[in-house]
């Protein structure tokens, strides 16, 4: 059984990175260098947090009443939707955005970068339960690279001899000051589907300012995605490869209301998810012996 004093032992690195058992029995690398702080819990390798020094405010958004719970992911941070994203296509009782989010991640490599940023790399574990909904050889890693930017790699190896599609996001929160004060540009003229209400395939005209629960699914673009956010004086930087769809999500007040984990009574106002991914018209095949890549970086600068 890995314990987080053997992590510390085999991957730690001093003065940057440590792993504590959390109270739920799970583990979490925290990590601390010049440029930045971050945590991430090795279910689902799941990063919680990233709050670069240069700013007064967390860039990654958490919500005050997440609790880690064993098998479930927690709410905020970046989930990784994997193998699928959205409901199963054909089997309504597997979970939503698949099993990655969930299921037991384990530390393969730890370094420093020579800017001075960290690097994790998790490798998700296979057993019965998620050989039982992917049926298919492969493996899936993920590096994160935390500093003044984080930079974050999600990788598919078909280690079979047949091909696979998969679909796949990940799904990070931002931490914003307001909902009704932020304007996210670098969409204009995309198609997206609409998912709220009967899914409907739009045009994006201009700049996107969310006054309502807004749940799009933007396809065939690799565009850079900017969050301009007027009362924290800051714009976060959202640019992608290997990735045609990005997410813009927010649930507003009824939606929020129902999931009733994002920090009552307001605490989804704090927030807004724009995902990178490959999803619907995106969907990804990977050729035997071969792999993909979808990598995201985030940076901020002022306003």
């Amino acid at each position: 059984m890995t314990t987080a004093q053997l992590l510390n032992t085999q991957f730690g690195i001093a003065g940057q990175l440590k792993f504590r058992e959390d109270a739920s029995g799970l583990i979490v690398a925290e990590i601390s260098n010049p440029q930045a702080t971050a945590s991430l819990c090795l279910q689902g390798a799941q990063l919680m947090a990233w709050h670069p020094r240069s700013q007064t405010v967390p860039v990654v958004w958490l919500s005050r009443d997440a609790k880690l719970t064993a098998g479930k992911s927690v709410r905020g941070g970046v989930p990784v939707c994997w193998p699928w994203f959205g409901a199963h296509i054909s089997e309504p009782g597997f979970p939503a955005h698949g099993f990655a989010r969930a299921a037991p991640w384990h530390v393969v490599e730890s370094s420093t970068e020579p800017n001075g940023a960290t690097r994790l790399t998790l490798r998700l574990t296979e057993d019965d339960k998620t050989r039982a909904q992917w049926p298919h050889d492969s493996r899936l890693e993920l590096t994160v690279i935390v500093g003044d930017t984080l930079r974050m790699e999600l990788t598919t190896e078909n280690t079979g001899k047949s091909d696979f599609v998969i679909t796949e996001a990940l799904h990070t929160y931002f931490k914003i000051s307001d909902i009704g004060a932020v304007r996210v540009t670098g969409l204009a003229g995309c198609d997206y589907w609409d998912k709220v209400g009967i899914s409907t395939l739009k045009k994006q005209d201009g700049i996107i300012q969310p006054a309502s629960e807004t749940d799009r699914v933007y396809i065939n673009t690799t565009a850079e995605c900017v969050i301009d956010d007027d009362k924290l004086k800051r714009r976060i930087h959202v640019a992608k490869s290997g990735s045609l769809s990005t997410i813009v999500w927010t649930p507003w007040t009824v939606k929020a209301d129902k999931m009733g984990d994002l920090g009552q009574p307001d605490g989804w106002r704090e927030m807004l998810c724009i995902e990178s991914a490959n999803a619907i018209d995106n969907a990804v095949n990977v050729a035997a012996g071969a792999k993909h890549t979808l990598i995201v970086e985030y940076r901020t600068e002022s306003l």
